[in-house]
């Protein structure tokens, strides 16, 4: 029975990855598990040979053990990293009178926003709604092979989705990363003579608005409020394992 549901499961691992991949989706959240997947398979179909290789050899067998161990350790930082992004995601409150709102990006698919980007675009509407002051800064540069900005498709979906303003919103389009939207963005404000200790709404997917939160305080902004925009279903899990990574090398880089 072990030996079928860690076949199954490795083969539910691989066919996910591979649809995430054929949607031009590609990151460590996607393709580790592809590679659990393919360990899982191939453990459940040489299971037997493997037992005799390693009763042949006790070091490599005292390593397989050792090696198993770590890795449901690591599956058990992992639950609780997913527990604490959901716990997270509930907490947002409600948004109070703000100078701006800042919608960080996160990918355009054809000339308009990804899923992803289009639920924190459509999360940012009633507080701009509420704040009909709020200057209303979009962020994100330039893709690969893409001749319009991010910060610009997300301008434009804000126009024609929702019919806010034109003069209400403003780009942040140079950046390539969480740390440099946020970076950016107080000139944006500076220009605004908008101050970074003045209240401020940063908009994100619920798995991304502790780090960018964090980020946001290392690059002196004092008075943020969040607010978590739903993950699509589909990717939000591989979404999540990418940021228990992201949130790793973020630490380790002295991002927040």
């Amino acid at each position: 029975m072990k030996r079928v549901l860690l076949f199954a499961f490795g083969f539910l691992l691989i066919v996910d990855g591979l649809w995430l991949l054929s949607l031009d989706k590609i990151h460590l959240g996607i393709v580790l598990p592809i590679f659990i997947g393919l360990i899982f398979m191939m453990t459940a179909i040489f299971y037997g040979a493997i037992q005799r290789f390693l009763a042949q050899h006790p070091k490599v067998h005292s390593f397989w053990r050792v090696s198993w161990a770590v890795f449901w350790l690591w599956l058990i930082s992992l639950a609780g990293f997913f527990a604490y992004l959901h716990y997270s995601s509930q907490q947002s409150a409600s948004i109070p009178k703000v100078r701006a709102i800042i919608v960080l990006g996160s990918g355009i698919e054809n000339g308009q926003p990804s899923p992803t980007l289009k639920a924190r675009l459509d999360a940012a509407v009633p507080a701009a709604q509420q704040n009909p002051q709020a200057a209303i800064i979009m962020t994100g540069g330039y893709g690969r092979h893409e001749k319009v900005s991010e910060a610009a498709v997300m301008r434009q979906y804000m126009l024609q989705a929702h019919h806010l303003p034109a003069q209400r919103i403003y780009l942040e389009d140079q950046s390539t990363s969480t740390a440099l939207n946020l970076a950016n963005s107080k000139a944006v404000l500076a220009q605004l003579h908008i101050r970074a200790d003045q209240p401020v709404a940063i908009v994100s997917s619920d798995f991304h608005l502790p780090r960018a939160a964090a980020i946001a305080k290392h690059e002196g902004y004092s008075h943020i409020y969040t607010i978590s925009a739903p993950t699509p279903l589909y990717i939000r899990y591989n979404s999540w394992l990418r940021e228990y990574f992201a949130f790793l090398s973020g630490w380790l880089l002295n991002e927040y």
